[in-house]
């Protein structure tokens, strides 16, 4: 269980190049240099407070607000194509309730595209880190 001064850890599977690419922004948005063993999933939660959580939370909470805008704009056949064990998993932190709404927003996309998670995860992810830094990243 978190608190409200914790960040509750979540996962969520994407190809190698989004995680490249949420490795480059979180580089760039907090200074974290080694984002594949910045959170441990281990934990229950991280500070609120920590540079790389509140980076991610503000990403997730983003993502959340503007879901329906990266559904459109997402290319979920550019997810599908993906090798399904070239998938990473990549942990981000957010409010407790944004956590929640994501994993609902992801989940209820899925069944709509009748597609696996890290599909939906990958193509949306992919959308937003392209709008938010011009990268390329599928």
């Amino acid at each position: 269980m978190t608190s409200d001064d914790r960040y509750k850890l979540f996962g969520v599977y994407v190809s190698a190049s989004v995680a490249d690419a949420l490795e480059t922004y979180l580089y760039e948005e907090a200074g974290v240099v080694d984002y594949e063993d910045y959170f441990d999933p281990s934990e229950s939660g991280v500070p609120v407070g920590d540079p790389g959580a509140d980076a991610t939370d503000r990403l997730v909470s983003d993502v959340v607000a503007d879901f329906a805008t990266l559904y459109d704009e997402a290319d979920f056949e550019a997810a599908r194509a993906v090798d399904a064990d070239a998938f990473v998993l990549a942990h981000l932190a957010a409010e407790p309730q944004t956590v929640t709404r994501a994993r609902e927003r992801f989940q209820a996309a899925a069944t709509i595209r009748e597609t696996d998670s890290r599909t939906v995860h990958t193509a949306i992810l992919s959308a937003y880190l392209e709008s938010e830094t011009g990268l390329e990243n599928r």
